[in-house]
């Protein structure tokens, strides 16, 4: 689908939630019913006829473009020699998480000790290596999708196991919106698969609320992070008092 397409998707679904017919919008903007319907369908609008409909249809036209940039489709990863960059400097990782979460250069700048010249590049080197695309007044989107997930095993997660884990766990898990499970189960493999599924689903919505709190003002959200592991697994001091299988 190309690009005009789904920007007019977008439009049309966001148009539908708001009870906005064609045949209200062509009384909105002084049109026929006829004439909008053939705009639509030869995809023919200039970015001044968008504005204007988006204006007639009281619909922000920032959260059209934002709904057609999030529909492009997307890489879920990114690959070998691009995460042995991202940790070349740790710097890039933190600007790399910074941008995952949707931080603006200001709050970057804000929060951690780093300079701006040393910001912008590197959000440059994000865009070298297919996370980002930069644009004027260094804002960005995201080439990456909702579903972005670290290489399994790959460079990232293997320096998040060795060095952050810890850390993470480290908490009381105690605090508003915080929980900590650990749930022991047998399972046959379909109920695994079937498990795993689910887990996939809670990441999915993980990210629909990330993505719907993005409009809130930055002092209305705080940073969590959601780490789940789901494998075949014992403690290694209960393995030692497994009772060994009679000599025969």
């Amino acid at each position: 689908m190309s690009s005009p397409e789904l920007l007019l998707q977008v439009l049309r679904t966001q148009m539908r939630a708001a009870g906005v017919t064609y045949k209200v919008l062509a009384e909105r903007i002084s049109m026929s019913e006829s004439s909008v319907k053939r705009m639509f369908g030869q995809q023919d609008m200039s970015l001044s006829r968008l504005a204007q409909i988006c204006k007639a249809a009281s619909i922000p036209m920032e959260d059209v473009l934002r709904g057609a940039a999030d529909a492009t489709p997307q890489s879920d990863s990114l690959t070998l020699p691009q995460e042995k960059s991202m940790l070349a400097n740790p710097h890039l990782l933190l600007m790399a998480i910074c941008c995952l979460g949707h931080w603006t250069l200001e709050q970057v700048l804000e929060t951690y000790d780093l300079t701006e010249p040393e910001c912008i590049m590197l959000l440059a080197e994000l865009d070298r290596l297919g996370l980002i695309e930069l644009k004027p007044l260094n804002r960005y989107r995201l080439r990456v999708s909702n579903a972005f997930r670290w290489l399994p095993d790959g460079p990232v997660q293997q320096f998040f196991r060795e060095h952050a884990v810890d850390d993470y766990f480290s908490g009381s898990f105690n605090g508003a919106g915080e929980t900590l499970l650990c749930l022991p189960a047998r399972l046959s493999q379909p109920s695994a698969l079937e498990l795993v599924g689910r887990i996939q689903q809670l990441a999915g919505e993980l990210a629909r609320l990330h993505q719907g709190d993005r409009r809130l003002a930055p002092t209305e959200r705080d940073g969590f992070t959601l780490l789940v592991g789901f494998r075949s697994w014992e403690f290694a001091a209960f393995t030692a008092l497994r009772r060994t299988a009679p000599s025969k």
